[in-house]
């Protein structure tokens, strides 16, 4: 295929309103979210309710790592007119003060990296347009929620990580603003952030922009569009990060492959106890049984579920487990959204033939659908949903076969504690079980010694509070990975289940 001239490249998609200008098969150029996100809302048969937004290409990471860090002349003019065509579908303005539009910026390479690329929500918010956002939501705390988390991802991701900053020994500027909203948390004596007031997080915003300036000797940028070109920036910046580049060995990914980058407007599953947001599979991604399977949290952004801060609910009886079976499922907290949802997943599964793994955002009674991709599974649900596929008739025998990597083989000959002598012993403690097997190794508690250690041959066990993207070395050295935190659908559950963990 021959490149096309520069003059008529095209570096911006557009998705929203059922249409889009790319579709799936085009996952070289918009990445794998990009290349979903437009054949969720344009695909004649789908036609999703996606919130609108747009794909800035692969072409113009590669452009800008040819160019020393710099874009395509006409790229800021195409995101204007993008912009503006989102800004009709929604009905508001970015940066207007009355009833401002807010932003997502999300990476999206061709091949899925769970958390290792980075995310800033909630874009276009300042000390003016934040006063905007309260007079159409009527919820101060809602908004000053939205604010403070923006404060938190940009001056985490954009600036600190994009910027090339190395953070003293695991204290990045994320991990100062989280010691800080725990300390206010214990002086007003609440447990949970949702139960902070609007002057507690008003009050956050200040402070969080103060270390920033402290630590990071930058200002917290105010201008709407400066926060876009950021957010933009920091995602091609952070292909290059150190967890992209480590991640990208450990799977063999071309380092001249590039990410997307997809612009698209907020929803809020953070808008009161009427909003929620979930992560979900169409098949269960530890066993491969044949139900949909999913967790969500009530009044909370996206990034809570993966980050596995609070303990997730069940979507469903099916998903329900030892520490959740007591629960409201979404099914019965919202039965007709949920009816919509599970409409939607079985239309999924079979336009792509194989297991999705989706996000979604209920705001104040509204679906909407955040993002598909082939789910990651283990082993052994590797081999039950390819058999399972082939009897259903919806893969042929060919493809059954190549749905199983030779590792996820391996998986199923892990070895494991013996059945027999599990009846005989109490267990100490009971977990989530996120992936297969069973492992004994030495108990390290950061994945700078997982790794020292495993590379002298050492056998360890990660344990920590939760994982991040940080911590992808010490995970692939050490044989199993313990977290007090998160559900089956965190961080650590995926990327261990992945890695046959």
């Amino acid at each position: 295929m021959e490149l096309k001239t520069k003059k008529d490249a095209k570096y911006i998609y557009f998705f929203g309103g059922g249409k889009a200008d790319g579709n799936e098969s085009m996952k070289n150029l918009l990445g794998g979210k990009g290349a979903n996100l437009a054949e969720m809302a344009g695909h004649k048969n789908l036609k999703l309710p996606v919130p609108p937004g747009f794909t800035v290409t692969t072409e113009v990471c590669t452009y800008y790592y040819d160019h020393k860090k710099t874009y395509p002349k006409k790229l800021e003019k195409e995101i204007k007119k993008a912009l503006s065509e989102v800004e009709k579908l929604m009905g508001k303005k970015f940066g207007d003060l009355k009833d401002p539009l807010l932003m997502s910026v999300r990476s999206g390479a061709r091949k899925s990296m769970p958390g290792m690329m980075d995310t800033v929500l909630n874009i276009g918010l300042n000390d003016e347009t934040v006063k905007g956002l309260i007079e159409k939501s009527g919820d101060a705390r809602f908004a000053y929620d939205a604010y403070r988390r923006l404060v938190m991802m940009y001056s985490d991701v954009v600036i600190e990580k994009a910027g090339g900053m190395e953070p003293a020994k695991g204290k990045g500027i994320r991990k100062l603003m989280d010691e800080r909203l725990e300390e206010l948390k214990k002086e007003k004596g609440v447990e949970l952030d949702t139960e902070l007031s609007a002057d507690d997080l008003k009050k956050l915003v200040k402070e969080f922009k103060a270390l920033t300036k402290k630590y990071l000797k930058v200002e917290f940028p105010d201008n709407p569009w400066d926060q876009l070109m950021g957010g933009i920036g920091a995602v091609f910046a952070s292909w290059n990060g150190k967890r992209a580049i480590e991640y990208r060995k450990i799977e063999r990914i071309p380092d001249d492959w590039g990410t997307a980058v997809n612009v698209q407007a907020m929803v809020y599953g953070n808008m009161g106890e009427g909003s929620c947001t979930g992560v979900a599979f169409t098949r269960n991604p530890g066993n491969g049984d044949h139900y949909f399977y999913g967790e969500y949290l009530v009044n909370a952004q996206g990034e809570d579920v993966v980050a596995g801060i609070r303990t997730p609910l069940p979507i469903n009886n099916e998903s329900k487990n030892d520490h959740s079976k007591d629960l409201t499922t979404l099914e019965k907290f919202m039965p007709s959204q949920f009816k919509e949802l599970d409409e939607i997943q079985q239309r999924l599964e079979k336009h792509y033939k194989d297991m999705q793994d989706i996000e979604f955002t209920i705001e104040k009674g509204k679906l909407f659908m955040l993002q598909c991709r082939v789910g990651k599974r283990n082993g052994v649900a590797a081999v039950k949903m390819a058999a399972d596929m082939y009897k259903e008739k919806l893969i042929d025998a060919d493809t059954a076969v190549m749905r199983v990597n030779p590792n996820q083989l391996i998986e199923l000959l892990l070895p494991m504690i013996d059945p027999e002598e599990e009846k005989k012993n109490k267990p100490i403690a009971k977990g989530l079980p996120a992936g297969p097997g069973g492992a004994v190794g030495k108990v390290v508690f950061s994945s700078e010694e997982a790794v020292e250690l495993g590379l002298k041959g050492e056998k360890v066990i990660l344990v920590r509070e939760e994982t991040s993207p940080e911590d992808v070395d010490g995970m692939h050295k050490a044989q199993a990975i313990l977290t007090t935190k998160g559900g089956m659908t965190s961080h650590a559950a995926l990327v261990a289940r992945g890695w046959g963990k």
